[in-house]
Order: C-alpha cells, then sequence, then structure tokens
C-alpha cells in the first residue's frame, strides 16, 4: 500500500523558511517522480514544484522559483521542499503527490499522480 506522509507545516512571519517533508512507503521514489502541490483557501490547487525519478530534473512554479528547492534522499524515501522568504500568498495546504507511472517525468498535472499525502498547512504572517 503506498502512503505518503507530510510534515514540517506550522506558522512563521513573513521572510522566515520553513523546510517540508514527505515521507513515501510502499513505492520507491528512486523510480517515480514526485511533486508538491498546494491548495489555499478558496483557490484551485496549484503546482509547485516536482523532482523527477533521476533527481536530477526539478520543475518549479514561477512564484515559488527562487524561494524554494525541492530535494529528495533515495534511502530514506523522501522528498523535502525547503521554503525560504516565505510570504502571505504562500499560505496554503501543501500536499506532496507520486506519479503513476514508473520512469516519467514531472507532470503539472494533478491527474498525472495517483497517490496524494493527507496535507499539512503553512501559515505565513506579515
Amino acid at each position: 500500500q503506498v502512503q505518503l506522509v507530510e510534515s514540517g507545516g506550522g506558522s512563521v512571519q513573513i521572510g522566515n523558511s520553513l523546510r517540508l517533508s514527505c515521507k513515501v512507503s510502499g513505492r520507491a521514489i528512486s523510480r517515480f517522480a514526485v511533486s508538491w502541490f498546494r491548495q489555499a483557501p478558496g483557490e484551485n490547487r496549484e503546482f509547485v514544484a516536482g523532482i523527477s525519478w533521476t533527481g536530477n530534473m526539478k520543475d518549479y512554479a514561477d512564484s515559488v522559483r527562487g524561494r524554494f528547492t525541492i530535494t529528495k534522499d533515495n534511502d530514506e524515501n523522501t522528498v523535502y521542499l525547503q521554503m525560504d522568504s516565505l510570504f502571505p500568498k504562500d499560505t496554503a495546504v501543501y500536499q506532496c503527490a507520486v506519479r503513476d507511472v514508473r520512469f516519467q517525468e514531472i507532470s503539472r498535472d494533478g491527474s498525472a499522480y495517483d497517490r496524494w499525502g493527507q496535507g499539512t498547512q503553512v501559515t505565513v504572517s506579515s
């Protein structure tokens, strides 16, 4: 059974940092791309960042490029999202998701992912 568990969310002030973790079990991230998505109240879910199964390719939404960094540890089967210079607009529930087919690249389309974590809340105040 594939499970994803996020952690690391919290409440911070503008300009601070957080690091989110996504622990995956039941599917090796060495073979599957993993991405982070977020959803703010009243908004649609949006792609944030993704990392390929090789780890060599990364993709970021324009809104977070240069501030967020996605990495992974295949041995720990965990993907991380380092979030720096946070703004109130980054406030959302952040979810990680693993792709449905191995050896496929990152997709910004949520329908390409078949397993999702429960989400972790990130709140940034000014």
